[in-house]
C-alpha cells in the first residue's frame, strides 16, 4: 500500500509539471479542465488548405480553431450510434469541420473522388490518461523541435491508412506495431494532406466494406531526403527530423521508428466506402505515363547497367530483384515499371534513356 501511494504521488508530480512546460511553448496553453487547447493567432480561414482550416478561424472571427485534444466542434451530434470506441468523438455532417476534412480528403483521390463516400468522420478526444500523455508529449516535442530549429517546429497535417484494427489499436495504444522496413527504410509511412490517394492505397476494406484512414498532426522539423532502397531508421544527423521522398513536392513522409510515438499526433479517423476501388484503378494513368521511358529501344538488362552509374547498390539491388521477379511471372510489366520508376524517379529514367537512343 505505501508503495502505491508513493507511486502515485509520483505520478502526481511529474504531470502537475507538464502543464507548465506546455504553457512554456508558443501558442499552446492548458485550459480549466487541464486540456491542452491552441491559444497562437488563428490565421485567415481558407477551405483550400487544410492546415489553415482545421487550425484556424475564419473572417467572420467564429470560435471556430479546435484544439488537439478538446476542440469546440459545434453541433457534435452524441445521439449517433459510433463506429468506434475508445473515446472517439462522431462529428456532425452539418459541422464546418466535418464539410472541411471530407472536402480535402475526396479532392486527394483525384478522379477516385466521386466514387468514395464518406460515411463518418470521427475526432479523437484523447480521453484515457495515456492518450493524454501522448498528446503532451507530443506537444512538448513540437516546443523542442521549435527551439532547436529557431523557428517554426514544420507542423502539417497527414494521412495514414490502415485497417480497422490496426487503427483501432494507433488510438489506444500508439504507432509502436506499426512501423515497417518499407522502401524508404524502418518507420511510420504518412502522405500529404493533399495525397490522401496514396494512404487510401493502404487501407483495408472491414466486413462491412468500410475503409478507414487517419487524419494525424506531425511534427516533421528539419526534412531530409531518403533514397529508395535506404535501411534508415532513425535521422542521419543530429540536425534531420524527419524524411521525405521528394523535398520540393513530396508524396510520402517518413517519421522514423525512434520518432512514431512522440512526433505523430491521430486527430481524426475518415471512415469511407468506395465500392468500386482497387489499386489497379488508376494504374492506366501510370502504365500510360511509363511507356515512355520503358521504349523497347532501351533493353531493361541495358538499362539496370546505365543505372548502376547513378543510383546506390542497395537500390540497384531491389531493381534486379523486380526485373528478377518479373521474368518469374511473380509480377507483370507494368507493376515492374512502376516501381522502378519510383526507385529511380523518372527525370533519371529519361536522361538514361534519351542518352542511349542519341548513342
Amino acid at each position: 500500500m505505501e508503495a502505491a501511494a508513493r507511486n502515485a504521488a509520483h505520478q502526481c508530480r511529474l504531470f502537475s509539471v507538464i502543464p507548465t512546460a506546455i504553457n512554456g511553448i508558443p501558442g499552446l496553453a492548458f485550459n480549466d479542465n487541464n486540456n491542452i487547447t491552441n491559444r497562437r493567432p488563428g490565421t485567415q480561414f481558407n477551405p483550400s488548405s487544410l492546415e489553415d482550416s482545421v487550425s484556424g478561424t475564419d473572417h467572420d472571427q467564429d470560435q471556430d480553431s479546435i484544439s488537439d485534444c478538446e476542440s469546440g466542434v459545434c453541433g457534435t451530434n452524441t445521439e449517433t450510434p459510433q463506429l468506434f470506441d475508445n473515446g472517439l468523438v462522431k462529428l456532425d455532417e452539418e459541422d464546418r469541420l466535418h464539410d472541411i476534412i471530407k472536402r480535402r480528403f475526396v479532392s486527394g483521390l483525384g478522379s477516385l473522388g466521386s466514387r468514395a463516400s464518406i460515411v463518418a468522420i470521427h475526432r479523437n478526444s484523447c480521453s484515457s490518461f495515456t492518450a493524454q500523455a501522448r498528446l503532451q508529449s507530443f506537444h512538448i516535442f513540437a516546443g523542442a523541435t521549435e527551439k532547436k530549429l529557431a523557428g517554426s517546429p514544420n507542423l502539417k497535417y497527414a494521412w495514414f491508412g490502415a485497417s480497422w484494427d490496426e487503427i483501432q489499436n494507433i488510438v489506444s495504444h500508439g504507432f509502436g506495431h506499426c512501423q515497417k522496413d518499407g522502401l524508404y527504410g524502418r518507420g511510420i509511412y504518412l502522405s500529404p494532406d493533399d495525397s490522401s490517394l496514396e494512404s487510401v492505397k493502404c487501407s483495408v476494406a472491414d466486413e462491412d466494406g468500410l475503409r478507414h484512414v487517419l487524419l494525424c498532426r506531425v511534427i516533421l522539423g528539419k526534412m531530409e531526403l531518403v533514397r529508395p532502397g535506404s535501411d534508415q531508421f532513425c535521422p542521419s544527423s543530429v540536425q534531420f527530423d524527419s524524411g521525405v521522398d521528394d523535398l520540393v513536392a513530396p508524396k510520402k513522409y517518413i517519421v522514423w521508428s525512434t520518432h512514431m510515438n512522440t512526433h505523430i499526433s491521430p486527430e481524426y479517423i475518415v471512415s469511407f466506402r468506395a465500392p468500386s476501388w482497387s489499386p489497379q484503378d488508376e494504374q492506366h494513368k501510370i502504365e500510360g505515363a511509363a511507356r515512355k521511358p520503358s521504349s523497347p529501344w532501351m533493353p531493361f538488362s541495358t538499362l539496370i547497367s546505365a543505372l548502376e552509374k547513378f543510383l546506390p547498390p542497395q537500390t540497384m539491388r531491389l531493381i534486379s530483384k523486380c526485373h528478377k521477379d518479373h521474368r518469374e511471372r511473380k509480377i507483370s510489366r507494368h507493376e515492374l515499371i512502376r516501381r522502378v520508376r519510383e526507385m529511380a524517379g523518372d527525370k533519371l529514367l529519361t536522361v538514361v534513356i534519351k542518352s542511349f537512343r542519341d548513342k
